[in-house]
């Protein structure tokens, strides 16, 4: 007896395994849907921050569709105590390289470029009332504006190890 139910056990598991034929009720003209293609990906790899030889820092968002711009902890050691941020206007669309804001400190002033065509969703404005802000944590609380991106990132964009060896050297 036990027998006989091991062997039906084998045939179903064969036969669930066998490839099976095509409905002839299923649409013949069914194709698999197009895979849209995202702008600058989401893989596992790019959700990390990436900085730019600029000192500049983009971070994808969870939903993949914004990213959020920043300066580096390295330009805000650099720049001193920060005074004044010019901050772009919402809607605004800028191409790869394009200066899209400014920082000016007790010792020098200096361009925010953006490593990515796209267009201003929001902007961070606790900056424009408190611009030291970004010396406490410019990779933190203290971003410049988040992006919907419109290309692929242009220029060299580095991983946080990376961008530490960059700047070592520098």
């Amino acid at each position: 007896m036990a027998a006989r139910y091991a062997a039906a056990r084998a045939v179903r598991q064969l036969a669930s395994a066998a490839p099976r034929r095509a409905s002839p009720f299923v649409c013949q003209r069914w194709q698999p849907a197009q895979i849209e293609r995202r702008l600058f990906s989401v893989s596992s790899a790019l959700k990390e921050k990436k900085y730019t030889e600029d000192h500049e820092w983009i971070e994808t968002s969870a939903d993949g569709k914004t990213v959020t711009l920043g300066i580096s902890e390295y330009a805000a050691k650099a720049l001193g105590d920060v005074v004044y941020i010019e901050l772009p206007e919402v809607g605004l669309e800028v191409g790869a390289g394009e200066v899209i804001g400014a920082v000016e400190s007790v010792k020098s002033a200096s361009d925010i470029l953006t490593p990515i065509g796209a267009k201003v969703v929001e902007i961070n404005g606790t900056l424009e009332k408190t611009p030291g802000n970004i010396n406490k944590d410019p990779e933190g609380d203290a971003w410049i504006a988040k992006l919907e991106p419109t290309g692929e990132p242009e220029g060299k964009i580095m991983s946080k190890k990376e961008y530490d060896a960059f700047t070592e050297d520098a």
